[in-house]
């Protein structure tokens, strides 16, 4: 990957690889009890604490001894009574669905996931016997020309009673070109102590490894189209789909919601019925609801919207912003950690930040709230049916109370009492038969 970070950690569709399949192996054992353990080697004071986040267990591999030793350090204290599922980091396509067959072939035999591929360069390769059954894995540097022919390969993928992965991991030997315990070779000993080898032919997609950038952009594109037509397919429409990306396993947009071209969705997202997304638009952790316009270029992360409001264009809206229903937040306007009330609007070229703003309220443009004295962050509260005036300065703390009205170009230091105008200017001057300064020509 040429880069600082292990290959497990590289993001996919919002992301890393190794939490993709963590979520899968988590989902399996909510359903069936048992226990996550991740094997960690390079990068592992990176790879760690992710896995510990994500309420698995590590097992630190000191010496990169190959995946048979990885595996034999993973299995040696477990009962022997259950049931052991090998899943790789950097294989993250990987879905319950292609696990589940492989689970029910590997109750009491050693069950392996293959795959048909037309480039089988650098997998190893299942060789059957005549009846089809499975009698080796052969890999890629140790294959013949006539097995590196074959096109049905292995993904590493294995279920087994953990008591035979037991007995077969020991008897493992580094007699192969890379000098490594290879995982494989326990289908060769598992066959000549005369056990059968289930062969499972899964999905190619489930199989696609990353080794590089390239193959990571090539799943992320085959990730982005599943998610796509699942949206559209739950009647979700994406006018330009190969350009909307969907980042992120916890994306839940109802029907009948329109999403415009060249827009970013990072999960958390919830969105209801009859919302239009605008061109260009990128949300992150966004709740949204009915009859509502985004419109485009609108940023938004750890906000809520509320029913027929519209945002946009060009706002950004910064976390803990809420707004509620019927609220209007236009060109140009930033809100940040602000309780914005129904029917109130931010149309214009406005800032407004640590505010509590009541109902009906119109919020001229230019008006900023001056929310930050150098050291501290202060709220301005704003009652209801208030109107603030343009290019308006609102120095916090402060409180406007209901029906407040502040008159344009003024600069508010103190609370003003309900149902008040409140003007802050210098008186106008007019100079009569006033010259401009000029440039002199030397």
């Amino acid at each position: 990957m040429h880069s600082s970070f292990p290959k497990v950690l590289h993001e996919l569709a919002g992301e890393p690889m190794l939490g993709h399949v963590i979520a899968v192996a988590k989902s399996l054992t909510d359903k069936r009890g048992g226990r996550i353990r991740v094997v960690t080697g390079h990068g592992s004071d990176q790879v760690d604490p992710f896995v510990v986040q994500h309420g698995a267990e590590v097992i630190h591999q000191d010496e990169q001894l190959g995946t048979g030793h990885a595996l034999r350090i993973a299995t040696h204290d477990l009962d022997s009574g259950g049931q052991t599922l090998v899943l790789y980091g950097d294989v993250p396509l990987i879905s319950e669905e292609d696990i589940d067959p492989l689970i029910s072939e590997g109750q009491n035999h050693l069950a392996v996931l293959t795959a048909i591929v037309d480039e089988p360069d650098g997998y190893g390769r299942i060789v059957r016997d005549s009846d089809g059954g499975l009698i080796a894995i052969v890999e890629h540097h140790d294959a013949s020309e006539e097995e590196r022919a074959i096109c049905e390969i292995n993904s590493g993928i294995y279920a087994a009673p953990t008591s035979l992965f037991q007995e077969l991991l020991p008897n493992l030997s580094t007699s192969n070109a890379q000098n490594e315990y290879y995982l494989t070779d326990c289908v060769q000993l598992s066959v000549n102590s005369g056990r059968e080898v289930r062969g499972f032919r899964g999905t190619t997609t489930a199989i696609m490894g990353v080794n590089d950038r390239s193959q990571l952009a090539e799943l992320n594109q085959l990730l982005q189209r599943q998610r796509r037509n699942t949206l559209m397919a739950s009647g979700v429409t994406l006018v330009d789909p190969d350009t909307v990306y969907l980042n992120g396993r916890h994306i839940d947009i109802r029907p009948d919601t329109i999403i415009e071209p060249h827009v970013t969705l990072n999960s958390p997202i919830t969105v209801a019925s009859h919302v239009r997304i605008g061109f260009g638009s990128q949300l992150t952790d966004v709740e949204i609801g009915e009859n509502s316009v985004i419109k485009q270029y609108t940023v938004a992360e750890s906000v809520s919207i509320g029913n027929d409001a519209q945002v946009g264009p060009f706002t950004r809206l910064r976390p803990g912003t809420e707004l509620s229903d019927a609220t209007h937040v236009g060109n140009f306007c930033e809100i940040k950690n602000a309780k914005v009330g129904r029917g109130s609007k931010v149309n214009h070229l406005s800032y407004v930040g640590d505010a509590d703003v009541g109902q009906r309220v119109n919020v001229g443009a230019g008006t900023i709230t001056c929310n930050y004295d150098g050291a501290y962050k202060h709220q301005t509260k704003f009652g209801n049916d208030v109107f603030v005036g343009s290019n308006t300065s609102l120095i916090a703390p402060i409180t406007l109370g209901d029906g407040v009205t502040i008159g344009a170009g003024s600069v508010i230091t103190s609370d003003v009492e309900p149902q008040s105008l409140a003007l802050a200017r210098s008186n106008q001057i007019h100079i009569p038969g006033y010259k401009r300064p000029k440039k002199t020509k030397d």
